[in-house]
């Protein structure tokens, strides 16, 4: 089969090449792979960054989120049958290997694709959508009638967000560019207020919750929206102690997340995007074979909406 692999954390690393069928284990099934989605943290990985302290060798194939069709079945696999088509989220951090025509994975981590959803669209859900389900709701407890600010509305994680604290009752405001300003407005979200003109102070004490997607100072800055006793789920990584340690002494509560797998909420999100209760916007889909030009697309900053690899 044809996969997409790396031997190094170095610029332009990414090679399509052909390499051993696999054989699923106990608890695990094969999936003839039909998409993959790509993240910042795919490319970030690659370089050395994001998740690559969980590489323990070389070569390794990138990707963490699929949709395709069950081929063979582990040991034990009952809940499954081949001929499924699945979508799944899945080893995160640890290696999964998703961009690759066929792939390995977790029973558990897994679930079935309902009609109507396609393959492209049910690949790019996983990442985000799980981490906007648990931002929202295993880590920032929101609750219908309280008030969401997401900082970066237009981002992948930040347009399921703003749908799915609606759907919940909330009353949610986003910052965005002023060119998305009609999008989010689409999408259900009660405010949009364009980042670069927006004066922090003047949101003084209006949110119970925020969701911050960008991290550094503009998380810091946007402390001072948050009621009293409110709370903040920061998703950068890279800058979630630093934005916790400005929240010290205060009255307020800062939470970083990493997305975890979960069939269960990944279910739910793909049976809403079937429903067309959830919209996932798709930016550009490319074959597999383009992976790296896939990687700098995403490493630009430019792109709204999720970037899909085709297999």
């Amino acid at each position: 089969m044809q996969a997409i692999r790396i031997h190094a954390f170095e610029p332009d690393n990414l090679r399509l090449e052909s390499v051993d069928s696999l054989q699923p284990g106990p608890g695990e099934v094969l999936i003839r792979n039909q998409a993959a989605g790509v993240n910042p943290i795919d490319w970030k990985t690659c370089m050395g960054g994001g998740a690559s302290g969980f590489i323990e060798s070389f070569p390794w194939t990138p990707g963490w989120e699929f949709s395709g069709e069950v081929a063979a079945l582990g040991e034990g696999v009952t809940e499954f049958s081949v001929g499924d088509t699945v979508l799944g989220f899945i080893r995160f951090p640890h290696p999964a290997g998703c961009y690759a025509e066929e792939v390995i994975a977790p029973a558990s981590e897994i679930t079935l694709r309902p009609e109507g959803l396609e393959a492209t669209t049910a690949a790019g859900l996983g990442l985000a959508g799980l981490t906007a389900w648990q931002a929202l709701f295993d880590k920032g407890q929101l609750v219908s009638g309280e008030k969401l600010l997401v900082l970066a509305g237009a981002g992948g994680v930040g347009h399921l967000a703003i749908q799915l604290a609606k759907a919940a009752g909330a009353e949610v405001t986003a910052t965005s560019s002023t060119k998305n300003h009609a999008y989010l407005k689409d999408l259900g979200c009660d405010t949009v207020l364009n980042y670069q003109q927006l004066e922090m102070a003047s949101l003084a004490n209006q949110f119970d919750l925020i969701l911050d997607g960008v991290g550094a100072d503009t998380g810091i800055d946007a402390l001072i929206a948050l009621k009293p006793n409110g709370r903040m789920v920061t998703l950068p990584s890279v800058t979630a102690a630093q934005v916790a340690a400005a929240a010290e002494g205060t009255d307020v509560t800062v939470l970083s997340i990493r997305a975890e797998p979960n069939a269960l909420q990944l279910a739910e999100l793909a049976n809403r995007v079937a429903k067309g209760e959830l919209k996932l916007k798709v930016a550009q889909v490319l074959p597999l074979s383009q992976a790296a030009d896939a990687h700098r697309l995403s490493a630009s900053g430019h792109v709204s909406g999720k970037l899909i690899l085709q297999i």
